[in-house]
């Protein structure tokens, strides 16, 4: 089967499907093969489970002939992050020191949701150890690599979900996002991502980082990801923090455009330095936007104290991860994990407490700001994907992962909702990532911008996958 058939989107297979003009089994076929091609090298699946994917196929496409298809996404060949537990599959989380010998007998909502639509799953995706960092290699699968370029990283922590996205290896991919672990991955690799607003998709179980962690979409196209989101934000009352299911149909509106909108550019987000080549790119994307018919003022929110609240909440969290591991295991784990958790649990409650007061003042201040503006654009990540197996550039001077991505992780402490989308390629020819934050609540409003840029720009695959 050609490669093209891997590179349809969910809503281009699903159309073939009911036309009967292509199978569930033939895309699966071609979704195997791109594992097969690509996997080795790349490193974006740490599970495959290739007999059970042909099966469900066959029992996709035998509902398809009979004219009786299971939910919306009967067929379309999907993959889960190893953060999100699903049945019969181990979930490892990028570390030795989960024990693989285990019932694995749940689903995650969203794992659940996706097999109750008829979802084709095709194998788990690489993280780092508990989705720590920024980037994707950990002790247990080693180092995930960008399509684009392999000596390069694909950022992470749902790096194995954007190479899977980018290489065909399915059409749909879960990720998670607790400070741009969606957004970081998807504009490394060229890809969408989306971290809707928080609570918007059922989770269970909690991050052990807390209530900054997202579960979200990763597509070659906008419309697959509101395709994704009427499926993975039905309701599931494992999740006490999930707001009120909303039943739209987030495809509705998709292409009503983005006339009269009022955008806030923000270049730097508070100074932040920006490599010229993102900085030209994202700049004219911008002006893209405004050829659509929407205001563009430059401005900001005051973001002011973000990193170190931030900070706070991430560091804890990573303590409150490993906690119930045993000393005498924790030598298997990544250094930098350990590290940041050392910090995390030297926090004292008022400590935390504080931070916690914090990020409630931030959301306000950024819930003032969107009164005026409907949506804030910004660089997805002030760089390109750098040298992959580290978690920071080599001329950082050590630092951390929060050190290169201080346009994603506010919008994680306000629970807005935040997608990025390819706008072109540096001169190195590495991909780079506009950001589009909305209001609390007004994801369709980010759906419905990023769609406008898309049919523009449309997003474009690594050369290696389309050549």
């Amino acid at each position: 089967m050609s490669r093209d058939v891997a590179l349809m989107s969910a809503a281009d297979l699903l159309r073939h499907y009911r036309r009967g003009t292509l199978s569930p089994v033939e895309a699966t076929e071609a979704a195997l093969g791109q594992v097969r091609k690509h996997n080795e090298r790349l490193n974006a699946l740490c599970w495959l489970d290739e007999e059970g994917a042909l099966s469900q196929a066959r029992e996709s496409e035998a509902r398809w002939r009979e004219g009786r298809p299971m939910g919306l996404l009967d067929g379309v060949p999907s993959t889960v992050k190893d953060l999100l537990l699903t049945r019969g599959w181990p979930t490892l989380r990028g570390s030795r020191t989960v024990k693989r010998d285990q019932a694995w007998s749940e689903d995650a909502p969203t794992v659940a949701r996706l097999r109750e639509h008829g979802a084709v799953l095709i194998g788990k995706t690489t993280t780092p150890e508990f989705g720590w960092k920024g980037v994707t290699d950990s002790p247990l699968t080693g180092i995930t690599r960008n399509p684009w370029n392999p000596d390069r990283t694909p950022g992470g922590s749902s790096g194995g979900a954007a190479v899977a996205a980018a290489t065909g290896m399915g059409a749909l991919h879960l990720g998670t996002d607790g400070g741009g672990s969606i957004r970081i991955p998807a504009a490394f690799t060229g890809i969408f991502g989306f971290k809707q607003t928080f609570g918007r998709v059922p989770a269970y179980p909690l991050s052990p980082f807390g209530t900054v962690a997202h579960v979200g979409p990763m597509t070659r196209t906008v419309e697959d990801a509101a395709l994704m989101l009427n499926v993975i934000t039905e309701p599931d009352d494992r999740d006490v923090y999930a707001l009120p299911y909303d039943r739209r149909d987030w495809r509705i509106g998709l292409d009503d455009g983005i006339r009269k909108l009022r955008i806030a550019y923000s270049p730097t987000l508070g100074g932040n330095k920006v490599e010229p080549d993102v900085a030209i790119l994202v700049a004219a994307a911008v002006s893209r936007l405004a050829e659509l018919g929407c205001e563009i003022e430059q401005a900001e929110p005051d973001l002011s104290g973000v990193e170190e609240i931030f900070r706070v909440h991430w560091f804890a969290g990573a303590a409150n991860a490993i906690s119930a591991i045993p000393a005498d295991q924790r030598a298997q784990m990544d250094p930098g994990l350990q590290e940041i958790a050392a910090t995390g649990a030297k926090f004292s409650l008022a400590e935390y407490q504080r931070a916690v007061k914090a990020r409630e003042v931030l959301g306000q201040k950024v819930a003032a700001f969107h009164r005026k503006y409907d949506l804030l654009a910004t660089p997805t990540l002030p760089l390109p994907a750098f040298q992959a197996g580290f978690e920071t550039p080599a001329n950082g001077k050590g630092g951390r992962w929060t050190d290169w991505t201080p346009f994603s992780y506010p919008f994680n402490l306000t629970r807005q909702p935040a997608a990025t989308i390819p706008c072109g390629t540096t001169k190195g020819g590495l991909p780079v990532g506009l950001q589009l934050v909305g209001r609390l609540y007004d994801d369709a409003t980010v759906l419905r911008a990023a769609r406008a840029y898309e049919s523009l720009q449309p997003i474009r695959m690594p050369p290696s996958v389309t050549s």
